[in-house]
């Protein structure tokens, strides 16, 4: 019989949702523009069975992949498990086969050295195949209509790491898929690589290089000349997970780092430039005026996530996890290997960035983030040509989720779309999405999708177009 921890994690809008659902024709409130046309994915982290220890981490859930599918002023919603080895693997049992987040010493032995990847950090669509990501794992083939599982893909067996980065950028110029990989020769080890993947999915080239430290290497930037790398200290060893510790833990004492390589160089092109010891996990964007790169990212004084727990054993403070979107310059003509060029755009307290992903490696001028230090969550909106920060608030008892942009179709202006984001309301457990003018946020959703339903918050997600993903069959995904 499953019972879940009575713990935060697993209780309220928190609580296991389970489900795999298909709804046709959601209610809406408002209007949906009848010439949008494509999918907006999202992933959770949704355990299948209660975990083998109830002291986890949130990140620590199967995945569950949901489409929004727009078309013709209706939307229809698709929600799946995604089948990874390790959700068959406990399927099959009914129950926890696998212990602890990232750490395989905590495996019942009946599956050690099993693949125990989750699929539940990020979603992306590229040559027809959508792609289910967590960066300890190749990436998981799902067909982008049906949610079918097609399983581990390596890019027509080019993809040499053990694992792949669950934030990839799609070249707007190329098409090409540039990514990364770290721990890519194994548990802990500093070895990674970097990827650049052709429009039709192939691994056309790779620059392998090693880390100053092992720590979470969670995304990175990408301009027209140069890859950024951030090197942030939520760091982990053997030792840790041995002694039954989490998987990562949070030093104080270690320097950042940003490793940038120029895109036709090779490892030993690649610069580390260092600064004193901050927080950041994800990038807004990134772009180079010559040999000057700049990336820019929500940066706080110490970590964001309580549940990396320092490693001297210092307590946790809120306060100094308070981040703002900051723009590092790093210059690859000057002889200095330090940073210090630090411009903070904006006031607004938030995290998960995006932007207008057409813009992606170009000098651009607005972005989006989520906003949630304080009484109520919000949206806000950055516009970098005036400084200027917009934001709409959600009514209490609400929580928002990651903004994603999609373009207004024919629009090539940057900033000319909506943003569309998901609400988990606590009063009603139930799940709603909201549709914005992207350039008009502050007069809150002018369409809300509503669902009869709960789904467990997500984390990432994205937007395409019914090009990329319409056809009456499931895709030939013939290259896993």
């Amino acid at each position: 019989m499953a019972k879940f921890p009575k713990l935060p994690i697993f209780e309220g809008i928190n609580a296991p949702s389970r489900i795999e659902v298909d709804i046709h024709d959601l209610e809406i409130d408002g209007d949906i523009p009848t010439d949008l046309d494509g999918a907006f994915y999202r992933v959770a982290p949704d355990p299948q069975y209660p975990p083998r220890f109830p002291n986890d981490i949130p990140f620590n859930g199967d995945g569950t992949v949901s489409m929004f599918r727009f078309r013709n002023g209706r939307v229809d919603l698709k929600h799946r498990y995604v089948r990874t080895e390790k959700f068959k693997l406990e399927r099959e049992a009914g129950r926890a086969l696998f212990g602890h987040y990232r750490n395989p010493y905590t495996d019942e032995p009946c599956v050690r050295g099993k693949n125990r990847g989750l699929a539940n950090t990020n979603v992306l669509v590229h040559n027809g195949v959508l792609f289910a990501m967590k960066e300890d794992n190749p990436p998981v083939a799902m067909d982008p209509l049906t949610l079918e599982t097609k399983g581990n893909w390596n890019f027509d067996g080019g993809l040499s790491s053990q694992t792949f980065t669950a934030h990839p950028k799609i070249d707007p110029q190329t098409g090409q898929m540039l990514a990364f990989a770290f721990g890519a020769k194994g548990l802990m080890t500093r070895d990674a690589v970097y990827y650049e993947i052709s429009p039709e999915g192939k691994i056309r080239r790779e620059v392998w290089f090693e880390m100053p430290y092992y720590c979470m290497l969670h995304d990175f930037g990408v301009t027209r000349d140069y890859v950024v790398f951030p090197i942030i200290p939520v760091v982990g060893t053997i030792e840790r997970l041995q002694s039954g510790l989490p998987h990562y833990g949070w030093d104080s004492t270690k320097d950042i780092y940003l490793g940038v390589l120029p895109r036709d160089g090779e490892s030993k092109d690649l610069r580390w430039f260092h600064a004193p010891n901050q927080f950041a996990s994800h990038v807004m964007n990134a772009f180079n005026e010559g040999t000057k790169v700049h990336v820019d990212m929500p940066v706080a004084e110490s970590t964001m996530f309580p549940f990396f727990p320092d490693i001297a054993g210092t307590p946790w403070h809120p306060s100094k996890a308070v981040s703002r979107v900051t723009r590092w310059t790093v210059d690859m003509g000057s002889k200095s290997d330090t940073f210090r060029s630090a411009e903070q755009l904006t006031d607004f307290v938030g995290e998960f960035p995006r932007m207008d992903d057409r813009y992606i490696a170009a000098p651009y001028r607005h972005g989006w983030l989520l906003g949630f230090w304080g009484v109520r969550s919000a949206l806000g909106h950055v516009d970098h040509a005036t400084g200027k920060t917009s934001s709409w608030e959600a009514r209490e008892k609400t929580s928002l989720q990651e903004p994603c942009f999609i373009p207004k179709p024919k629009s090539v202006v940057e900033g000319d779309g909506y943003i569309i984001q998901v609400a988990t309301h606590h009063d009603e457990m139930r799940t709603d999405v909201y549709l914005y003018e992207a350039l008009g946020i502050e007069h809150g959703p002018f369409a809300t999708i509503k669902l009869p339903l709960r789904l467990r918050p997500g984390y990432h997600g994205s937007w395409a177009t019914g090009k990329q993903i319409g056809r009456s069959e499931p895709a030939d995904v013939s290259g896993a």
